[in-house]
């Protein structure tokens, strides 16, 4: 759980039948038609000791529940026997600017799991440090669909490239996101590399006056630096997800200005797209898949280091997204190692 996220939905390879995973519940209440299974009914500790199921499976929607429920819903598993399987996606919640919730949230789940996975090694090695525990990795899945992955790429093999364009995405400016901090040497790097145009996107809830999260001092520099033709800025609402993966496609660089974090599916989404990312040094991101790497992390940035790797990006236009065919092997992959998993914890 919860089914509904896009995550869940691609670990089953298609045709698949040994897994069944429930629907989840509705919430009730003002959930957005993207996101039915929020808030997640299943981690309700009435919901698990009442419903049919074989094994719990807790990837996310966790955030708003208190370490004194989980453990309520953890002692209520283990009371009717029924394994608890927990996918540990953030180590560090990236839209908590404090850690000590999260944390006090894994130290109830990563003991209580009988059975734990992440995704990258890097991950793995951090929680046996942290709690004593081993952890199976298994990758990320693919995020777009693979006929929307394989459209998108042959649009843009057939679409001649004249710009270089690298692309900064604020979105609803996360905690663990300070584009800020990057701004002034993506400009200055940028403006360096010959038909190379740096595009900023952003949703109105941070960049327009009176938005829930509106962020003056970001607003008014994206915009004189728009004004002074340094960057292409586009504000919007929330992309619908063809809109995200085709802005996705139309980039050469995505670059995430992450200043803590685990892993990203932004960062899966560009793989499967082949648009090449330039990923800060915080978290696991290196460890999800080819990737270029800039020094950044809640203590320090290092502007030269961003600025290698933006050039080196622009130098070699490598292609480092994953191959369709991988992706589609990977998911099958994926769906073998739950279902050996599953199948070990109900022998």
């Amino acid at each position: 759980m919860p089914a509904g996220h896009v995550y869940v939905r691609h670990l089953s390879a298609p045709g698949g039948r040994s897994v069944r995973r429930l629907r989840d519940p509705d919430p009730g209440g003002t959930s957005s038609t993207a996101q039915r299974w929020w808030p997640p009914v299943m981690l309700r500790p009435e919901w698990a000791a009442a419903a049919e199921f074989d094994i719990f499976h807790l990837h996310f929607g966790f955030d708003a529940t208190t370490p004194e429920q989980l453990d309520v819903l953890t002692r209520t598993l283990r009371q009717r026997g029924k394994p608890l399987v927990f996918t540990a996606h953030d180590l560090r919640n990236p839209h908590h600017s404090e850690r000590a919730l999260h944390d006090e949230q894994l130290d109830v789940l990563v003991p209580a799991a009988d059975g734990l996975i992440t995704l990258t090694a890097g991950a793995a090695s951090e929680i046996s440090e942290r709690w004593g525990r081993t952890a199976t990795v298994v990758p990320h899945p693919h995020v777009v669909d693979l006929r929307t992955v394989s459209a998108l790429r042959a649009q843009r093999s057939s679409v001649p490239q004249d710009t270089f364009r690298v692309g900064l995405h604020v979105k609803s400016l996360r905690a663990s996101m300070d584009p800020k901090r990057l701004m002034s040497t993506l400009v200055a790097t940028v403006r360096d590399l010959d038909g190379a145009v740096l595009q900023v996107n952003g949703h109105n809830d941070v960049l327009k006056p009176g938005g829930a999260r509106y962020d003056a001092e970001l607003a008014t520099l994206l915009d004189t630096e728009h004004r002074l033709g340094a960057l292409e800025l586009h504000v919007h609402d929330y992309l619908t997800d063809l809109e995200l993966w085709t802005y996705l496609a139309s980039l050469d660089v995505s670059v995430l200005p992450y200043r803590f974090g685990t892993h990203s599916g932004w960062l899966e989404a560009c793989r499967d797209l082949q648009t090449t990312v330039v990923a800060p040094t915080c978290g696991h991101f290196a460890d999800q898949g080819p990737v270029l790497s800039y020094v950044h992390d809640e203590s320090q940035f290092d502007a030269e280091s961003l600025r290698a790797a933006v050039t080196r990006a622009y130098v070699e236009r490598p292609q480092l997204g994953a191959d369709v065919g991988d992706r589609r092997r990977q998911r099958r992959e994926i769906d073998e190692s739950h279902d050996n998993l599953y199948r070990s914890l109900l022998a």
